[in-house]
């Protein structure tokens, strides 16, 4: 008997299907038919919901913003996390090459063909991240960690910056470059001298000196 599945289901079905599949064999390895022999489905049924694998493609990137930026007010909203702690763990929530297949998803976006998606994507980190951040350093400011009038100009400034810089794999040659982020956010959101170097940890870099 032929099993008939709400649009919404099978939707997502192939999703977590071709999602399966990009992570153990890659994109360009990753056929529509192994995705038609995975789901158990018609080749008529998957281009009713998608028009071809890059499509498929584009909605787990869709996917994937929702649940970072999810994951990011998570973390935002626990206040038993410190400031300082939080800002690292939605940043590092950001990272979408760190999660399941999202080193192909990275490669994907990367492609100049993909330039506008690409576009799409750091358009939604910087305007849903920034107020998340945002409401961190004002909780920063109350404590007294940071300094600044313009607690969301700031952020809005680094978010759109780093995103730019730092938006390919970070390895151990961008030390300076990283350091001197991490030198000007310190100034940008009035904070102590060397209390941010401890960002380098996000990019396996070295935490070095202090600027001082």
């Amino acid at each position: 008997m032929r099993v008939v599945k709400e649009a919404e289901e099978r939707k997502n079905e192939i999703l977590d299907a071709a999602n399966e599949l990009f992570n153990q064999k890659g994109f360009d390895g990753t056929s529509t038919n192994d995705i038609l022999e995975r789901v158990g489905i018609a080749r008529g049924t998957l281009y009713y919901h998608f028009k071809s694998k890059e499509d498929i493609m584009d909605a787990l990137i869709d996917r994937y913003n929702v649940l970072i930026l999810g994951t990011a007010q998570e973390i935002a909203a626990d206040k038993s996390i410190p400031v300082n702690e939080r800002i690292i763990r939605v940043v590092m929530a950001l990272k979408i090459s760190s999660n399941g297949n999202g080193k192909e998803i990275m490669e994907h976006i990367h492609k100049p063909q993909n330039a506008l998606m690409h576009q799409k994507i750091q358009q939604v980190i910087i305007t849903g991240v920034t107020p998340i951040l945002t409401e961190i350093i004002r909780e920063g400011i109350e404590q007294g960690l940071f300094s600044t009038p313009f607690p969301y100009e700031c952020m809005e400034m680094l978010v759109t910056y780093a995103n730019t810089v730092f938006d390919a794999d970070i390895n151990e040659e961008h030390d300076s470059c990283i350091q001197a982020f991490i030198f000007n956010a310190e100034r940008l959101l009035g904070a102590k001298n060397g209390s941010l170097m401890y960002f380098m940890q996000m990019f396996g870099g070295e935490t070095g000196g202090n600027n001082e």
